[in-house]
């Protein structure tokens, strides 16, 4: 008896971890979609929702930073192979990103490597690299 009492709870406990990945392995797919979504519509101050709370609060958006976004327009985004586990609780993705500038009419194709952390608390992904770089060459 005591060793079906045994099997049950660690069946248990690992059908539960099992269903807290699944659960966090689905948020995360939902969210990167909604990110990737947002970026593809330029939406750049919408995307920064996407970012930690604190380190948003911490570095919040310049008025230069806002119209550097305002001055692009995204024509690509390619998230390519997909997000890529570096710990339990965190994947690193990297995108390319092609952008129009409207004054010149010129496309260039940036790399984001974005960091994404999951929230147990929240149950939420953040990213917590900020957003892409749109200044690189």
């Amino acid at each position: 008896m005591r060793r079906i009492l045994s099997i049950l709870a660690v069946s248990s406990v690992l059908l539960l971890a099992g269903c807290a990945t699944k659960t966090r392995s689905d948020a995360l797919t939902t969210t990167l979609t909604a990110y990737g979504s947002t970026l593809r519509w330029g939406d750049f101050q919408s995307a920064a929702q996407f970012i930690e709370p604190a380190a948003r609060a911490a570095h919040p958006m310049s008025k230069l930073d806002i119209a550097r976004y305002q001055q692009v327009r995204v024509s690509e985004y390619d998230a390519g192979a997909g997000p890529v586990p570096t710990g339990d609780f965190d994947v690193q993705q990297t995108a390319q990103i092609s952008i129009v500038n409207l004054h010149t009419q010129s496309e260039r194709t940036i790399v984001d490597h974005q960091t994404w952390h999951y929230d147990e608390k929240t149950k939420h992904w953040w990213l917590t690299s900020g957003l892409p770089d749109i200044t690189q060459d």
